[in-house]
């Protein structure tokens, strides 16, 4: 079973990492490599923290469930404010409602369950806010 989205390949390459500060789940370090034209932080790099973020949080959520199978099904995403630096993602706890669709899980084997994530810069402005729809179903296979 998968511990952390940081050890997923792609999420190795690119450098996300769990969250040095405590203050959210997943964070990507500050570097030249993460920069877009006018020198702030590209809204792909941060699109791709927000989605580990919200796997993480998935990951964690479903840490009891034997043999589910997780994937995005939707995106939607608000850039708020340019990135400097260090970014750091949160789950938007007052938006993310998970008791429904844990309970469709139980009973149907499957359900859409709409994970809400906010993207801070290292100076606290929001950057970006997300969220991700993700179909979860019970299967047999590559599972969590």
């Amino acid at each position: 079973m998968l511990d952390s989205v940081t050890s997923l390949p792609f999420n190795r390459h690119v450098g996300i990492q769990k969250s040095t500060t405590g203050e959210g789940l997943v964070e990507l370090p500050s570097g030249e490599q993460f920069l877009n034209h006018i020198g702030t932080v590209h809204a792909g790099a941060q699109l791709a923290l927000a989605e580990a973020c919200s796997g993480e949080f998935l990951l964690k959520l479903l840490s009891s469930a034997i043999g589910v199978v997780p994937v995005v099904r939707r995106v939607e995403a608000k850039f708020k404010k340019p990135a400097q630096g260090r970014i750091t993602a949160k789950i938007n706890a007052s938006l993310t409602q998970v008791d429904e669709p844990l309970a469709e899980l139980e009973k149907k084997g499957r359900c859409l369950l709409a994970i809400h994530v906010d993207v801070y810069d290292e100076h606290g402005q929001h950057s970006l806010a997300a969220s991700f729809e993700w179909f979860v179903a019970k299967a047999a296979g590559n599972v969590l």
